[in-house]
């Protein structure tokens, strides 16, 4: 259930985020969704690594987690610091790289229908972060693009999926 409480708001704050990319949502505004977004990944990633049954898979879950936390938690700082985003652009790449593996190895592991929509996520959450990392640390005018990729993750890697997930339909 942890995973469709966060896959929700993942999807809230990727939605939200690709339609500020898309310039329907003000600089200042969007700042509040990634801080509670971050906020709810951090404590899904707390508990799953020091709480109750904590073992080694759920905490690399909980490590996992923590590249949204951070990345959500960066971009709502840098709304509020005036920062150009060439850092966040740096880690974003650094979570890409992370991401590819991490989808390769999902999908060569699964046994399921929801191990394989998680590993087919964690693919085009790399592809995401990569784009990021193109947007903000090269600088290159992929705004809108980026946006609408962002949108549509929202909607397809988060919102629908941590939905399902909790309504029992997805397992």
């Amino acid at each position: 259930m942890l995973l469709g409480l966060s896959l929700l708001y993942v999807g809230a704050v990727l939605c939200l985020n690709g339609l500020w990319l898309l310039g329907r949502v003000g600089d200042k505004e969007i700042a509040l969704i990634n801080v509670f977004v971050g906020g709810v990944t951090l404590s899904v990633a707390a508990y799953s690594a020091f709480g109750p049954g904590a073992d080694a898979a759920s905490i690399k879950g909980a490590a996992l987690t923590l590249l949204f936390t951070l990345t959500y938690l960066w971009v709502a700082f840098n709304r509020y610091n005036g920062a150009d985003g060439r850092g966040l652009g740096w880690f974003c790449l650094f979570v890409g790289m992370t991401a590819v593996p991490v989808a390769l190895d999902t999908l060569g592991s699964a046994t399921s229908a929801l191990s394989v929509w998680l590993g087919w996520c964690w693919a085009a959450w790399a592809l995401l972060w990569l784009m990021f990392f193109v947007l903000l640390a090269l600088g290159k005018p992929i705004a809108k693009l980026t946006g609408a990729v962002t949108l549509a993750q929202g909607v397809l890697t988060g919102w629908l999926p941590g939905y399902l997930i909790l309504s029992g339909m997805l397992k």
